[in-house]
Order: C-alpha cells, then structure tokens, then sequence
C-alpha cells in the first residue's frame, strides 16, 4: 500500500476533477443549481463551464507530476470556494445547522476528503519536486 496508494490517490482525484468539471461544461452537473445561488453574481451560462474548465485543468494537472505544486494550489483554492453555501446557504446544506446535514451538505463536506487527498498527493510531490530545484 504504501507503494502505491499515492499515485492511486493522484489518479483518482484526476478522475473526479475531469469527470465533475465535463459534467458543468456540458451542462449535466447536478451541482449546477446550487453554484447558481451561491455565485448569484455571475451568469451561470458563462460561470458553470467556466468552473468546470478550471475542474478539468485541475483533474489534467494531476497526472503530470510536474504540475502538481500548482494543481495542488489551485485545487486548494477552488476547495476553499466551495464550502460557500454552507454559510451563504445553510438553509439549503442542513436540516438541523450544524448536525444534519442535507445530501447537499454532505456534498459539500465530502472535500474534506479531497483536500486531504491533495495534501497526500503534495507531500510526496512537492518534497520531490523542490529536491530538484535544489540540485
């Protein structure tokens, strides 16, 4: 496991970056309806594949190991915007703030396991990545 598991993880959050992000550029997402209330501001014809562009990019960087510093910070960042709706919408992400999540709650909270996925991905990657540099 311990051979391997990391490049497992670098592929498999490859799978669901491209997937997802495909799913927003060809209008499919499930999740295209609450990106629409939380980011209210932005046409969502314009801002869904927009997001699903950056989800692919991202997806795409982690199967080059020489993107993945950057991957892992826009990764970071796109995570960062995503857990919006549990404080723009809350109405929508719990039945009972904070205990009980919504499925739509618990979409959200799932990338916690994202995020630390990435991490697992970065602490190899990275440490690899900057020991070249310094050589």
């Amino acid at each position: 496991m311990e051979k391997h598991s990391v490049e497992l993880m670098r592929y498999a959050l490859a799978i669901v970056y491209i997937w997802f992000g495909t799913l927003k550029l060809i209008g499919m997402s499930p999740a295209g309806e609450l990106v629409e209330k939380t980011v209210f501001w932005f046409k969502p014809e314009i801002f869904i594949p927009a997001l699903g562009f950056v989800e692919v990019c991202i997806g795409i960087g982690f199967l080059f190991k020489k993107l993945i510093p950057v991957t892992i910070i826009i990764l970071l960042l796109h995570m960062a915007a995503t857990f919006f709706p549990l404080f723009i919408l809350p109405k929508i992400c719990f039945d009972s703030f904070p205990y009980c999540p919504t499925l739509v709650g618990q979409y959200i909270i799932k990338n916690l396991v994202l995020i630390s996925g990435a991490f697992c991905v970065a602490a190899k990657y990275n440490y690899q990545y900057y020991a070249v540099l310094k050589n």
